[in-house]
């Protein structure tokens, strides 16, 4: 029986296996281009006769007049990102658990998720349009009310915040449909037996709703913190311009610049290397936590 079930199964690991091959490809083979942060890297000698420099790279890095601005950006727009994605899709889901009419609701969750699966390359030249302090339809709405237009992808002031309201309305759809699945899971009978107490829909909400999502909203949020220094390179890239670099530059624009603009190749594989062990930490430590918390584990 164990030879006959190992062989149903060799057609699901070979529907796995481009994923496998492309993960290696894409995600492993590359860490061996780490070693170029310990070298003065010149792509014409390679990685092999490229000079040696220690930790040159980083002490460069860290002297850097803009890193620590970059790195207080990057969590600064991290967390934000990371507190109004919790948030947003709760109390929406919440209010779509409220729905009587099943189509209506089906429409709605429609709509607040088909911006998830547009790029941000398309996002980015609507929101440009849009928010235009000339002619976008966010100032004319604004000057109704006798509002100076704002130059919100312009105004180093604006621009953090516009970049975590503009990713929250992109993504808050699909953690409503997590959320809305936590509720399905949730005992109707608590609420009949509320009903029957006099308990209105308010304090069941409080009592029962919350308390019975709260699992899944643990297990989100720990699993968040590996995400602390992912602020959105695709975001950032295609909305911000020097005008919003005190306040708007990340590590991952931070990189590109040095390493495909500036060709300091060692430079920028020194931060990516910064960055990446340090997310690996807060990585392990959400997985603790969640396991700790919520009693979901990866490995």
């Amino acid at each position: 029986m164990g030879m006959k079930k190992k062989l149903q199964e060799i057609p699901l690991h070979l529907m796995i296996l481009p994923g496998i091959i492309l993960t290696v490809i894409f995600s492993y083979v590359p860490i061996m281009g780490t070693v170029i942060a310990f070298q003065k890297f010149v792509p014409s000698k390679g990685i092999f006769n490229s000079k040696w420099i220690g930790f040159d790279n980083f002490r460069y890095m860290l002297d850097m007049p803009n890193f620590t601005s970059v790195l207080w950006n990057t969590i600064f727009i991290a967390v934000l990102k990371i507190i109004a994605g919790l948030i947003v899709p709760i109390i929406f889901a919440l209010l779509l658990n409220e729905l009587a009419g099943a189509f209506f609701k089906r429409t709605i969750q429609t709509i607040i998720y088909f911006p998830y699966f547009l790029s941000w390359v398309i996002l980015g030249g609507i929101l440009i349009d849009i928010l235009s302090p000339s002619s976008g339809i966010v100032n004319q709405f604004l000057g109704v009310f006798g509002i100076k237009p704002i130059f919100f992808l312009g105004d180093d002031k604006w621009f953090p915040y516009t970049l975590v309201l503009t990713d929250t309305w992109k993504t808050f759809g699909y953690g409503t449909i997590v959320y809305l699945a936590a509720l399905t899971g949730i005992d109707q009978s608590l609420y009949e037996a509320a009903t029957m107490d006099g308990a209105n829909r308010w304090k069941q909400t409080i009592h029962i709703t919350l308390p019975g999502m709260l699992p899944i909203i643990t297990l989100m949020t720990v699993l968040s913190l590996g995400n602390v220094l992912n602020a959105g390179f695709e975001q950032v890239f295609n909305l911000y311009s020097p005008m919003v670099y005190s306040t708007g530059d990340i590590i991952d624009t931070l990189v590109y610049r040095i390493g495909l603009v500036d060709a300091q190749y060692g430079v920028a594989t020194a931060v990516g290397l910064f960055k990446s062990l340090i997310s690996f930490v807060l990585i392990v430590l959400s997985n603790k936590l969640a396991n700790k918390y919520a009693g979901y584990r990866v490995f």
